[in-house]
């Protein structure tokens, strides 16, 4: 019985002591990720009527290529959904970013979600409040130091058109 029990416990050991199967025993150091270059991205949120800019908003993050990163700014808004119940949802800007080096170009992946009140004249009756919503999801390639628009929309119910521009510059 003594025997069986040394017999478990050294294969036990010698189980955990070994790497897994597949794998040498420097994996980790030939697995360690290479980084990428920094990055800091600046977006502009552009407002135009009939042509011409109103409003213009920027945003900028800092992130290394081959990682994504996300800016959130906002407002949490109680909605009642059913009597005495409410949700809350979220009213303001919020991009996330990934950004790729292939070669010589920058591979940009954007989601970007930025809503806001609706202005008053739209809300008319409404007990509650009315949001206006934009979202833009887009991949594109970019050069480093070169405005690159990724994406525009149009207020269906105004002549507002808003744009997503991004621009990388490579940090030292």
């Amino acid at each position: 019985m003594l025997k069986k029990i040394a017999v478990y416990i050294t294969m036990a050991v010698a189980l955990n002591a070994a790497p897994p199967l597949g794998r040498s025993q420097d994996a980790p150091a030939a697995k360690a990720k290479q980084s990428g270059n920094a990055y800091r991205l600046d977006f502009v949120v552009n407002e135009t009527e009939d042509g011409r800019k109103i409003n213009s908003r920027q945003y900028e993050m800092n992130l290394t290529a081959g990682d994504g990163n996300e800016i959130k700014i906002g407002t949490r808004v109680p909605v009642e959904a059913k009597q005495g119940e409410f949700q809350y949802i979220d009213v303001g800007t919020k991009i996330w970013c990934r950004l790729e080096e292939r070669e010589n170009d920058l591979v940009l992946t954007v989601r970007s979600d930025i809503s806001n009140f609706a202005a008053t004249e739209q809300q008319n009756s409404h007990t509650m409040p009315l949001l206006r919503q934009m979202t833009i999801n887009a991949s594109t390639t970019a050069m480093a130091g070169k405005p690159v628009i990724v994406g525009s929309v149009e207020d269906p119910g105004s002549k507002r058109q808003f744009s997503l521009e991004v621009t990388a510059n490579r940090l030292r």
